[in-house]
């Protein structure tokens, strides 16, 4: 690792590190929700509210593609991280190899199982008579591109967990400025539709991981991509597994989660109600996102400071984490309660069914906003020392132990409002759980730092003697 990049993740101040990593990754990240949004708002706009249901429907499928890339390039970002603080370099190379050959394995798993159980899973998540036309030519498409998606995503997440979160933020930038320009030309001038954005995906993904191939041969990047490198080392890959499952499941998690809100919102509402779900689901990305920005920013600093031992830094980077993540909520919150139906017109401005139904739809389902904040920080935090048991739990505690049951029990006495409000209620519950666990993890980090004071005292009293 370059003499700079290792000094400032051992010396420079918290504040000003986490800035510098934050606002490529904010950039970066912002970029990448674009994908889906700007798919929406032109799909929306230029097809009409059923296409905008048709791939709602969708979205629990993008999540799990995207779990997978999520399984290996977060496991082997925190991995490499962890590995660069310890000054081991040939480590950090060789679980670079091994997660490519890794994502290349299971994209094509992923794209021709995708293929053999598609229907049956457009019907499960949702899909019906009038929306899984626009579903299928939408997947189809992006089933086929599965292997640039996890390959470019992934790759990119390690770019930014060696320390070169301005590259990984260009790549977000070229890719998802590829698909925001081919977006209209494919779906308005070439009239292609659900499917011309799909292509316009795809080519931006392309793109995506050309680049980020390039950048492990090039100069810029601290750890290299070797031939040798890519033969797979059991050992390797379950290490990069074990981290990489929190996310996994996370995104997991997610996808079910969406697949019964959407088969609860057809019960209880119509295909109009799923539809206005893309749209919410569009919204709380970009906040979310935000604070996965601050993730990003978070992970190299603690999962460096932690393999070096120096527990001060690492407390000092999760509560100012914690901190902006709960800023970030909290206005995010003020946002989306004043002015709902500004939003949901972005996406469509000429169905009053889908107008009425998002904004009371968005504002009750982001009503416990400001809770969240922290509680995808304290995730992260554990998945970045290498805690993977507790990061998974705390991540599938908000989505799936809390939300799942939620969404069966209160639409039987609110009907559709209480679909909406599964997600604040299943909020609030979960930030009480992950509050404890950070008090008794704060102790921890205490007892941590005293005996890293006590050892750099030896030395200077066993000098004195």
């Amino acid at each position: 690792m370059p003499e700079k990049a290792t000094r400032d993740l051992e010396q420079q101040k918290i504040g000003r590190l986490m800035w510098q990593y934050f606002v490529p990754a904010f950039i970066g990240v912002m970029m990448n929700a674009l994908y889906n949004i700007v798919d929406r708002i032109f799909i929306g706009r230029g097809v009409g509210a059923l296409a905008l249901s048709g791939l709602s429907v969708i979205f629990p499928i993008m999540i799990l593609i995207a779990a997978f890339g999520m399984l290996i390039g977060v496991g082997a970002g925190v991995r490499i991280s962890i590995n660069l603080g310890k000054k081991d370099y040939r480590q950090a190379e060789k679980v670079l190899g091994n997660g490519l050959s890794l994502m290349v394995i299971v994209s094509l798993l992923v794209t021709v199982i995708g293929f053999m159980v598609k229907n049956p899973l457009l019907h499960l998540f949702g899909a019906t008579g009038e929306t899984i036309g626009y579903a299928n030519d939408y997947l189809n498409i992006i089933l086929l591109g599965t292997i640039f998606q996890v390959v470019g995503f992934s790759l990119n997440n390690i770019i930014r967990s060696e320390g070169n979160a301005k590259i990984a933020m260009y790549s977000m930038l070229l890719s998802a400025g590829t698909n925001l320009v081919l977006d209209p030309i494919f779906i308005f001038g070439l009239k292609m539709g659900v499917q011309g954005a799909a292509i316009a995906t795809v080519i931006s993904q392309i793109l995506l991981t050309l680049w980020v191939l390039r950048h492990f041969r090039g100069e810029k990047s601290i750890v290299k991509l070797h031939l040798p490198n890519l033969k797979l080392e059991p050992v390797i890959i379950l290490r990069i597994l074990s981290i990489g499952m929190a996310p996994f499941a996370m995104q997991l998690a997610a996808s079910l989660v969406q697949a019964t809100f959407n088969t609860q919102l057809i019960r209880f509402g119509s295909d109009v109600a799923v539809g206005a779900m893309g749209i919410i689901n569009s919204v709380v990305i970009m906040i979310i996102m935000s604070m996965i920005a601050i993730n990003m920013a978070m992970q190299p600093i603690v999962g460096f400071n932690y393999g070096a031992k120096q527990f001060h830094r690492v407390k000092e980077t999760w509560f100012l984490a914690m901190k902006s993540a709960t800023w970030v909520a909290v206005i995010s919150f003020i946002v989306v309660q004043v002015f709902p139906g500004e939003i949901i017109r972005l996406f469509n401005n000429d169905n009053k069914e889908l107008f009425q139904i998002g904004v009371k739809g968005l504002r009750i389902f982001t009503l416990m906003l400001p809770v969240v904040g922290y509680q995808v920080i304290v995730s992260s935090y554990f998945q970045s020392i290498g805690k993977a048991g507790i990061a998974m739990f705390l991540t599938l505690l908000r989505q799936v132990i809390v939300l799942t049951p939620l969404l069966f029990i209160l639409p039987k006495f609110f009907d559709l409002t209480g679909v909406w409000m599964a997600g604040p209620v299943s909020d609030f519950v979960s930030a009480c759980i992950v509050l404890f666990v950070t008090l008794r993890e704060v102790k921890l980090l205490n007892k941590h730092q005293e005996e890293e004071a006590e050892e750099k005292k030896k030395p200077v009293s066993e000098f004195a003697r």
